[in-house]
């Protein structure tokens, strides 16, 4: 017996354009078994010291 899906590939896409559109840097999609639609972001680790080259290229 199979169980319809709770969630369509339609659906992923629109949510990941509007998260893309609003600025976000998709890192990841969930989806959960009651259907929810979870978008993660990038994650993007700061710099723990300055470059050299950033003087240099300036």
């Amino acid at each position: 017996m199979t169980v319809a899906a709770k969630f369509k590939q339609q659906d992923v896409t629109r949510a990941v354009k509007g998260a893309k559109a609003a600025g976000m840097r998709v890192g990841r999609v969930e989806i959960d078994p009651n259907g929810r639609i979870v978008i993660l972001s990038e994650s993007v680790a700061p710099a723990s010291e300055p470059n050299p080259w950033d003087t240099v290229l300036g």
